[in-house]
């Protein structure tokens, strides 16, 4: 245990941090919080998580740091803004070209995140020789979002995603745990109020309440986690989204206190993506797929679902244009793709004027 100069050791932390392009830090304590796991256990016990069985499997894991790593004294909670200046909804009418969200249109988050936590850690490790700790960037059984309210550097909002009064709903999270007994910083007050403008903006009905969401509803899953066709009764309601979904942070009113200058440079858009046309995407081949996206968190999802995406985007579109690519599709070996290139043209008939 640190005992004398833990609290400037904390301050050094946080001001090395914002030396690496880390946009937000805090400390919490690692110690288990019964209500944040109850929480966890009734969300998946509702299903909220849908096919996401790794949510399921490694839940015990999950409930609190001393679950995963019995170690842990201390989590430094921290976020990196990738906070657009274009705005997210603008391709909305603009139905032949695809709405991709923010945060996937520049470089893979995962590297460049593990990147900036890892020479925190080794900086750590030089200050405070013998600790041990652990770095996580999204790939581990953590709650970086409940977390990050703990450390105080935002609170979740009734999308249940973190909101910064800084940096407003664009934080990327990540988490380093640590045998350390650091000076926690206290939470984050909630500052939603009685605003619902998140609640409204979703076009599928995800959140069954205020901070609940049901993933099975929303589209970011939908568009990303889920194999198979995509259940008819939201197809339309994906518009021209391709992979993922912004509507509800974009609405979010703490948006306009986050600067794009506190953005992280490797998440500024590729041309190639910030407002691609349906008729390039739908001509993919896994080749092709791979080339485009590679470095992008694009690429895990494969080619067969994100072409599957693009096909309901086109039969969203009502352009005559379109109709060829998503003939040439029909007979796709993917069942998902085939399937919804088939309920993509029926679309743009039924859309096409009677001469």
């Amino acid at each position: 245990m640190v005992n004398a100069g833990a609290t400037s050791l904390a301050e050094r932390i946080k001001a090395e941090a914002a030396r690496l392009g880390i946009a937000a830090c805090g400390i919490a304590p690692a110690a288990e919080d019964p209500l944040r796991a109850a929480r966890l256990e009734q969300w998946l016990a509702d299903g909220n998580h849908g096919a996401m069985e790794w949510m399921e499997t490694r839940a015990d894991q999950r409930k609190g740091p001393q679950s995963l790593w019995p170690g842990a004294r201390s989590v430094i909670a921290l976020g990196m803004s990738y906070a657009p200046a274009a705005d997210p909804m603008a391709l909305a009418s603009e139905p032949e070209r695809a709405r991709i969200s923010v945060y996937a249109q520049g470089a893979d988050y995962h590297d460049v995140i593990k990147r900036a936590l890892k020479a925190l850690a080794r900086w750590l490790v030089a200050e405070a020789p013998g600790i041990e700790l652990k770095v996580f960037v999204d790939t581990a059984p953590v709650m970086e979002k409940p977390l990050g309210e703990a450390a105080g550097i935002g609170w979740q909002g009734k999308h249940t995603n973190l909101v910064s009064r800084t940096h407003g709903s664009w934080l990327f999270l990540g988490a380093i745990y640590t045998s350390l007994a650091l000076e926690p910083d206290g939470p984050h007050a909630d500052r939603c109020g009685t605003c619902t403008a998140c609640q409204t903006a979703c076009p599928t009905d995800a959140f069954p309440a205020p901070y609940q969401l049901d993933a099975r509803r929303c589209i970011s899953y939908l568009t990303i986690e889920h194999k198979g066709p995509i259940p008819q009764e939201f197809r339309a309601a994906l518009g021209n989204r391709i992979y993922g979904c912004d509507d509800c942070l974009a609405v979010c009113p703490w948006n306009s206190f986050a600067s794009t200058a506190a953005a992280n440079k490797a998440f500024l858009p590729r041309a190639e993506l910030a407002a691609p046309r349906l008729a390039e995407l739908l001509a993919l081949d896994d080749a092709g797929f791979r080339a485009l996206f590679a470095g992008s968190p694009i690429k895990r999802i494969g080619r067969d679902r994100f072409v599957r995406n693009c096909l309901y985007a086109a039969g969203n579109s009502g352009a005559a244009a379109l109709m060829a690519p998503v003939q040439r599709l029909l007979a796709d070996p993917d069942p998902a793709v085939a399937d919804a290139a088939s309920w993509a043209l029926d679309r743009l008939c039924e859309t096409m004027p009677v001469p």
